[in-house]
């Protein structure tokens, strides 16, 4: 729908119609994943006039185990608003329902000191979860990114989901995300589909040379360079120290000089022995490199060099097909995402990675087209959020009811 229609449609006019100067957007990011997606909108609400950007830091961004990314957001020139820290190890399902309470208490002190006109929040985590039940009960209209998606292999599926019916506004990442939003009741109207604010970062980005890439990594330079990165299946009830084994076995098969890029795992249970046993696994290789947080621009810098991408995060589907790069979709992590040609999925075990790995590396991905979008993402969005004019009114919101054949 138009964005006109949607002004007409939001806006009440025997209510009090607010400013439209100056208005106060709060992001919320909880790790160096959502905060590579959200950096461009970031910077596109900071640019726009009419619009204030608040931005709230939690979750792992402040943790040493994982590599204390709320520096690189500083580095990047932001200003943070408020930190709501959590634990700085996160080993069990239980410290990660600890943690969303923790994170619940502390947004809710933060958002109400803030008082922002919309929170915007993306994806799925136990922290972003809570961040959306404290804007609900706040009273805070909500925005929510990357809406839609499945993930059945995951535990963020069913946050993800409803952080969703908690939103005001959603911004999925392609179509069938859009359908399945309005599957469950949300209006047409409410729903922009806008693609993956993480190609923006990629459209934008000035890239380093092979040469530089390799010496900021510390690795000999090499023709073949394969980017990892594993998190735990955290519905599975097959044990973390099996699936990052599995993985190991499959990459000790490799041939010696190909460069190795492993990235750390994520504050999920079993994260941590996930990165444990990769540092363990790089030490055994000559070509190879564990990095905690490789960082939102090295990351895509190496995998830009890269000749594959290994393992289950979700920037082997939405970031690498833009690069021309096939990936190695390991187990059921990322069950129900779209997919583009150049993703080859397997199992878990050794013997199915390693297959996955000698197709992927005969597999030719010149015309590979990306599902998720032309990388102008946080243009669409900014553009949506000027043109409502009284965001107190999306507070309102419907339950559309669909027949279904």
């Amino acid at each position: 729908m138009h964005r006109s229609a949607v002004v007409e449609l939001l806006v009440d006019a025997g209510r009090a119609v607010l400013t439209k100067k100056n208005r106060k957007i709060c992001v919320v990011t909880g790790s160096r994943a959502d905060y590579g997606l959200l950096k461009s909108p970031m910077a596109r609400i900071r640019e726009c006039e009419g619009l204030t950007l608040q931005l709230v830091v939690t979750g792992s961004h402040h943790s040493k185990t994982y590599g204390e990314s709320r520096d690189i957001i500083l580095a990047d020139g932001f200003c943070i608003d408020a930190d709501v820290p959590l634990s700085d190890r996160v080993v069990s399902p239980l410290d990660m329902a600890q943690g969303a309470g923790v994170a619940l208490q502390g947004m809710a002190q933060a958002l109400s000191r803030l008082q922002p006109d919309l929170v915007l929040l993306l994806g799925d985590r136990y922290e972003i979860f809570a961040t959306a039940t404290a804007a609900c009960l706040l009273n805070i209209p909500l925005a929510h990114l990357c809406g839609g998606d499945l993930t059945t292999g995951a535990i963020d599926d069913a946050l993800r989901h409803g952080i969703s019916k908690m939103a005001h506004l959603h911004f999925p990442s392609n179509e069938d995300a859009a359908r399945r939003l309005k599957q469950m009741g949300e209006a047409d109207e409410r729903v922009f589909t806008i693609g993956s604010p993480g190609l923006d970062a990629i459209r934008e980005m000035t890239f380093a040379g092979r040469a530089a890439v390799f010496n900021e990594l510390g690795l000999p330079q090499s023709d073949r360079l394969y980017l990892v990165s594993l998190h735990p299946e955290t519905l599975s009830a097959r044990p973390v120290a099996d699936q990052v084994e599995s993985l190991c076995q499959a990459l000790s098969g490799l041939d010696p000089d190909i460069a190795l890029v492993l990235s750390g795992s994520n504050a999920d249970a079993g994260g941590v022995e996930i990165s444990e046993r990769l540092e363990a696994f790089a030490q055994t290789r000559s070509r190879a490199v564990f990095r905690r947080n490789l960082g939102h621009d090295l990351y895509l810098n190496v995998m830009r060099q890269a000749a594959m991408v290994i393992g289950n995060s979700s920037s082997g589907l939405y970031e690498a097909p833009s690069f021309k790069v096939p990936t190695v979709n390991v187990g059921r992590r990322q069950d129900g995402r779209l997919k583009a040609a150049s993703v080859i999925d397997c199992h878990g075990d050794d013997e199915s990675i390693g297959r996955a790995l000698d197709k992927a590396s005969a597999l030719d991905c010149r015309d590979v087209i990306n599902p998720y979008g032309d990388g102008r993402a946080a243009e669409k969005l900014v553009d949506v959020l000027t043109g409502i004019t009284d965001y107190r009114a999306l507070l309102d919101k419907p339950f559309v009811d669909r027949e279904f054949v």
